[in-house]
């Protein structure tokens, strides 16, 4: 397969509830518009006997996910101001701060959560183009979105505006999930548990939910197919854990390829076997025709090109452990839980790590792209956005960040650097004009977000050949340009492939509205399942899993080191 401020006020649009179609009003106070129950509806008895999740004081500072906490009165007055007399929605934010013993969901003390961002994908997915009025509330939405739209927030336990906000995110999510999900998959224990807890042993927690059902026998998964389709994945590794782990392979000199023999080959062989990458159980030395084709789908796997030889590159890809590998599958779950489950129309995704863009139509797979997303320190932002604009021979407008780190040194070592790269001043700022050698090449694609972030060609083509691909400033580039852009006008009459081709080279800006908004959603999955149904693994480029591993894991003993065939191997039956 292929990832925002105060909140002074909450404002709910008026909405039907009566059977009779009676409009229900509601008042506008200091803090917001009053939501209120139906008098006239009967009570359900059943409804009555529900109880509010008990506190689990056995959470604290030091097994806890998050890192901070709060005061349970905060919510308390949370709920009396927002006069929540809805009981079912007040008594699931009870129940899911008291089974988290009231630490924070969405922010932590580093700034909002990965499960904020993702959740606010799926949010605002269903408002914008879903187009689900019961879960229209505009207030929240500015204000969510002036946390969402900064890359770094300065958290402090003692801001009340930053507080409410995480209250009304724990409100909308809970009303999403009543709104989004098929009655009856998603239960309020297992709502609770969307955001993780305690930390838990990888072994255990995979265990855990291999092997838990809900009491009516409908599973999670049933709604969320890429979810699932990880999980199935979840026993092969979690066995291989727990029969010691991957053999750890030696270090090689050079490479392998077929025909070779090395002892090397009998513990890469071991490897590939426990992983299912390789059948039987061979164990020579000699790189045979079955080894090569287990090669060639463990890089196809991994994100490499599946040549069939074996670098240290590989071997060190090899050497990952198994306990890493089971984390990776459990967080990625985690993840995938804030996907759209129910997808319409047209929808973009770039998952990072693979360095790939998918074109999807509703859960079908339309087409792939190769590429370049941003470097280290010039990270490209999870969020989702809608692509409404082509700019076809656009201009540069550099960032001043990069104008003080490389433009400006570069002028001051060549007084005509401006000119050879045919860039002008502009007021304050440069810009560099439409040509061969723009920054963005021939066309960009605007989906207006606060990171300043687009798609766009490049004249710097030889960068896609790469496996891992994280060069640009934190913009997202394309390696198919001008087919991304005979897609989005595909039904436009006033364009075919002749004009797009000219309107690329052009010496001035050409700016394109879209007829309807097309949906992106940038996400960061380091373990998926494919469309062939392969189990894949990405690099952690930005190191996101080594912080979500840290909040989600107990820290487990180095294993003991044991030999095998004469070699040191770690972990090795």
């Amino acid at each position: 397969m292929k990832l925002q401020s105060i909140l002074l006020s909450l404002f709910f649009i008026a909405f039907t509830a009566c059977k009779q179609g009676k409009k229900q009003e509601q008042d506008a106070g200091k803090e917001g518009v009053t939501e209120t129950e139906d008098v006239d509806k009967p009570i359900d008895e059943k409804e009555k006997k529900k109880k509010v999740t008990d506190r689990d004081f056995s959470v604290s500072k030091e097994n806890a996910y998050n890192d901070i906490f709060l005061d349970s009165m905060a919510m308390e007055n949370y709920i009396s101001r927002r006069q929540l007399t809805d009981k079912k929605i007040s008594r699931r934010i009870r129940s899911f701060y008291n089974a988290r013993n009231y630490q924070y969901a969405w922010f932590s003390s580093t700034g909002l959560t990965e499960q904020t961002r993702f959740f606010w994908n799926q949010y605002d997915y269903a408002v914008t183009h879903l187009k689900d009025s019961s879960l229209v509330n505009s207030e929240f939405y500015k204000n969510a979105e002036k946390y969402l739209n900064q890359e770094k927030v300065a958290v402090s336990t003692s801001d009340s505006a930053l507080l409410n906000t995480e209250f009304a995110f724990t409100e909308h999510f809970i009303r999403f999930i009543n709104s989004t999900y098929e009655k009856g998959y998603v239960k309020r224990k297992e709502q609770e548990k969307f955001v993780p807890i305690k930390k838990a042993d990888p072994v255990y927690l995979a265990d855990s939910l291999l092997n838990k059902k809900h009491s009516d026998d409908k599973y999670y998964e049933q709604v969320n197919d890429m979810y699932a389709a990880l999980k199935n994945n979840l026993q092969l590794y979690l066995d291989i854990e727990r029969t010691g782990g991957f053999p750890q392979i030696p270090a090689i000199k050079g490479s392998l390829k077929k025909g070779i023999e090395d002892p090397a080959i009998k513990v890469i062989k071991k490897r590939l076997q426990l992983s299912k990458d390789m059948p039987g159980n061979d164990t020579s030395s000699l790189f045979n025709d079955t080894l090569e084709l287990a090669v060639k789908r463990f890089e196809k796997r991994h994100g490499y090109k599946d040549d069939g030889i074996i670098t240290a590159e590989i071997i060190k890809e090899m050497n990952v452990s198994a306990e890493k590998r089971l984390m990776q599958i459990l967080l990625n779950m985690d993840r995938m839980r804030w996907m759209p489950q129910k997808p319409e129309g047209n929808l973009i995704i770039v998952n990072i790590p693979e360095f790939m863009l998918h074109v999807y139509d509703g859960k079908k797979l339309l087409f792939d792209m190769v590429v370049v997303v941003g470097k280290v320190g010039n990270n490209t932002m999870m969020f989702n956005g809608d692509l409404s604009y082509i700019v076809f021979s656009p201009y540069w407008n550099v960032p001043p960040s990069i104008i003080k780190s490389e433009i400006l040194p570069a002028m001051q070592r060549d007084p005509n650097y401006l000119a050879r790269k045919n860039m002008e001043k502009v007021g304050n700022g440069i810009r560099q004009k439409p040509g061969p050698g723009n920054a963005l090449g021939k066309v960009k694609f605007i989906f207006p977000n606060s990171f300043n972030m687009y798609f766009h060609d490049t004249p710097s083509k030889s960068l896609f050949g790469q496996d891992k691909r994280a060069f640009s400033h934190g913009c997202i580039r394309l390696s198919e340009p001008q087919k991304m852009a005979e897609w989005l006008l595909k039904n436009d009459p006033e364009w075919n492939t002749e004009k797009i081709v000219t309107a690329m080279n052009q010496t001035s800006e050409k700016m394109v509205k879209l007829k309807s908004l097309l949906p992106v959603f940038i996400i960061y999955y380091t373990a998926w399942v494919d469309d062939d149904g392969l189990l894949n693994f990405r690099d952690d480029v930005y190191k996101h899993d080594s912080e979500l591993i840290g909040k989600m894991f107990t820290k487990k003993e180095t294993p003991k080191v044991i030999k095998v065939d004469n070699l040191r191997v770690p972990g090795t039956n």
